[in-house]
């Protein structure tokens, strides 16, 4: 999930604009009902996605649906949930078949929708885009990940899907726990450190983390953004430069995080948990922070019921793991390509935005009127400090198709003591294998 700084960088700063204008934009562009011209004839929809029941995802895009329905008369949803290892591992596959979905959640960036566009398995929604409007409601920044170009890579060319939220890496705490030992939100690496050292004093793993899973990545990630410039993380993320990983934000990522590990801020032995592990360990208290993705708001709102908990952004970092939301593609195989068009455009309709904002979620159009849990504000205003800072910076995976593997093995390692110059020489590989491939 991956689960995770858009470019040109100076647009960063139209996002809130974008974002602001949309709901507004919406309303005007009405949701496509009857008036969308579809000339199919089918009457069956189908519909995969793999965001759990209860997530603000699934309430949001099951009123999608209804409407969706309301709108086309006779016309059968089919509905199938699938997991995101599944898709991430088997979509190639899965969409080479006759056998595919009309429209599916997928995760954006270079080595998931943009390998998948390369190999000509999904439909190019640019003429829908400009149809529907979506090019003038998502700003350029939530454009990047929609858009790739011939080689697969993110930020030109045409569209292949279309998100309607946000999302970005965030620090869930336990306010009980935090008011215990008298410790304020941090707001520096500094006082984070010193949060984390009073939790071990008193025999507490001070994060929840998961090294089977992409948390330990992120940790990671968010590590060496601490030291990176925004020009490194173009570089990284769409090939624009050459990426050293023995430079001194990622040499100090490593080493930061396996000092975390020998310290015991994370502990080693969750080298093989998953993330709803982690999850699991947050929840009941066993660790006083998490730190990961927005996506977890709406879990955290539903079954954490002994505590209160709030969010707070990465101490000291200008550069946060971020982007828009997954995507819903459109395959090539679709036989209903032009319902699965109108129902991408009901996930953007007001009705849906405010579902996704009042449960848990991050919407596209970012704004906190009409939200009534602080705890959801909140999420929406942290995304806005981002988006208004030029801080948003992808995810570590997104440059290769197997880098997701490979970042998920060489954290492990670390966990397990290797060094980290072996560790960054295998990253360094992997990365430059796959960029000499695209020419």
């Amino acid at each position: 999930m991956t689960e995770r700084i858009p470019m040109p960088r100076k647009s960063t700063g139209l996002l809130i604009a974008a974002l602001l204008a949309l709901t507004a934009g919406l309303a005007a562009c009405g949701s496509s009902g009857g008036g969308s011209g579809s000339s199919s004839s089918s009457k069956v929809l189908k519909v995969w996605w793999y965001e759990g029941p209860g997530s603000a995802y699934q309430i949001a895009w099951d009123q999608a649906i209804k409407d969706f329905k309301e709108q086309h008369p006779g016309v059968t949803v089919q509905f199938s949930l699938k997991s995101f290892n599944q898709m991430q591992q088997n979509a190639s596959m899965i969409l080479n078949s006759s056998d595919v979905p009309d429209v599916m959640e997928y995760n954006k960036g270079d080595a998931t929708t943009g390998l998948l566009s390369k190999q000509g398995l999904l439909t190019d929604l640019t003429p829908e885009a400009s149809k529907y409007r979506w090019d003038k409601l998502l700003g350029p920044d939530l454009q990047v990940t929609a858009r790739y170009d011939a080689k697969g890579v993110m930020g030109s060319g045409n569209w292949y899907g279309v998100s309607d939220y946000a999302e970005y890496l965030t620090v869930y705490y336990n306010k009980g726990m935090f008011a215990k030992y008298g410790i304020a939100v941090p707001t520096t690496m500094a006082q984070l450190t010193a949060a984390m050292d009073t939790f071990l004093k008193h025999g507490i793993t001070p994060f929840a983390n998961a090294g089977n899973d992409y948390m330990a990545m992120q940790y990671l990630y968010m590590m060496e953004l601490s030291q990176a410039t925004p020009q490194q993380v173009q570089d990284y993320e769409r090939y624009t430069g050459k990426v050293d990983f023995h430079n001194t934000a990622w040499t100090n990522a490593v080493k930061t995080f396996q000092d975390w590990v020998s310290k015991g801020y994370i502990a080693k032995n969750s080298v093989g948990l998953t993330a709803t592990q982690a999850g699991n360990n947050f929840e009941t208290g066993k660790s006083p922070m998490l730190m990961s993705g927005s996506w977890w708001a709406g879990t955290f709102e539903t079954e954490i019921k002994s505590f209160q908990w709030g969010t707070f952004l990465w101490p000291g970092n200008t550069l946060n793991a971020g982007s828009g939301g997954n995507l819903f593609v459109v395959p090539k195989n679709a036989a209903s390509k032009d319902l699965a068009y109108d129902f991408i455009n009901d996930t953007l309709q007001p009705d849906v935005q405010k579902l996704l904002a009042n449960n848990g979620a991050v919407p596209i159009a970012a704004r906190t009127g009409g939200v009534s849990n602080p705890l959801n504000v909140e999420l929406i205003k942290n995304f806005q400090t981002l988006a208004t800072n030029n801080g948003l910076a992808y995810y570590p995976d997104w440059p290769t198709p197997n880098f997701y593997n490979t970042l998920l093995a060489q954290t492990q390692d670390l966990m397990n003591g290797a060094s980290g110059d072996s560790v960054l020489s295998t990253l360094q590989t992997n990365y430059d294998q796959y960029v000499s491939s695209l020419g």
